[in-house]
């Protein structure tokens, strides 16, 4: 009888733990950080998918870096401590030992500048562009511009309280403090050229799900390019302090099909950009997967 009261205080337990953890699998989507995460954001964007293949071949290098040490370490404190080595040798000087450690370090750095200067020149040099979209930083939300597409700007700030619970009634999973009420929409495959300014102080437009970090200055046009290779909804934040109210300024992307896009633009010229992005949630939400499966398939 209790080993059987055991066993259901603990079914008990572990349904309460998965229900405190369900919101937190709600939020493991592709365009932001996860619960618990380790290591970048997944890339969507072919910058970011170098950027992590570059982080990981550092990361085989200094692992490496960081073993040979160790056993070196360990050897000098296991044959060279006072007991074992009561005699220590004058030796000042070796000539191969040090030419060694003179040119292995050198090449290991001219290895890593090689790929390093090749994304550099990748990230830095924009192919032709589809269209061209305008970021303006202000304290402490964001503006956007489509010159390509008449004109077109709204502001784009974010959800609290009142106003992120209406948006969650037709987007359950819009995250606090990275939903915002007009978010900016790309189309798939196509690549975009971002322009990116501020009206007051230095700010930074940042999305690492697209590899795209680049500072906002006043005065000054910045620029900066993406294509991502999938359909879904993508956030970043202000990467540059700004005020007090720098963690409250929140980036979020929207890449949709052509089809939606036109779809957008027609109702943000039309109707006004709050029925727009409710037309677009509801067009993303419809069919998410048709929609990711036909993107990938494009990128092939």
């Amino acid at each position: 009888m209790r080993r059987g009261m055991r066993h259901a205080v603990l079914a008990g337990a572990v349904a309460a733990v998965l229900a405190m953890l369900a919101p937190l699998a709600a939020l493991a989507q592709v365009g932001m950080a996860k619960p618990w995460q380790l290591g970048m954001q997944e890339a969507v964007t072919p910058v970011m998918e170098s950027t992590n293949a570059f982080h990981n071949f550092i990361l085989v290098i200094i692992t490496a870096i960081v073993v040979l040490v160790l056993v070196l370490l360990v050897i000098c404190m296991v044959r060279f401590n006072h007991r074992a080595n009561p005699t220590p040798a004058r030796t000042t000087h070796h000539t191969l030992l040090e030419v060694v450690w003179t040119i292995v370090p050198v090449l290991i750095l001219v290895v890593i500048a090689i790929p390093s200067f090749r994304l550099l020149y990748h990230q830095l040099e924009i192919p032709e562009a589809d269209f061209t979209v305008k970021a303006i930083g202000s304290q402490w939300y964001w503006s956007y511009e489509y010159p390509d597409h008449d004109d077109l700007s709204f502001d784009s700030l974010l959800l609290e309280d009142d106003t992120l619970a209406e948006r969650r009634e037709i987007d359950p999973q819009a995250p606090r403090l990275l939903a915002v009420d007009t978010p900016m929409v790309v189309p798939v495959n196509k690549t975009v050229r971002v322009i990116v300014t501020a009206n007051d102080v230095l700010h930074n437009w940042a999305i690492p799900s697209f590899g795209v970090r680049i500072d906002a200055v006043p005065g000054r046009l910045n620029e900066t390019w993406f294509r991502a290779t999938q359909t879904g909804t993508f956030y970043g934040q202000c990467a540059e302090l700004c005020g007090n109210r720098h963690a409250f300024m929140p980036i979020e992307v929207r890449v949709v099909t052509d089809e939606q896009f036109e779809a957008w633009l027609t109702a943000m010229r039309d109707e006004g950009p709050e029925e727009a992005t409710r037309q677009v949630i509801a067009a993303m939400a419809s069919a998410p997967k048709a929609v990711e499966t036909a993107a990938v398939d494009e990128a092939r």
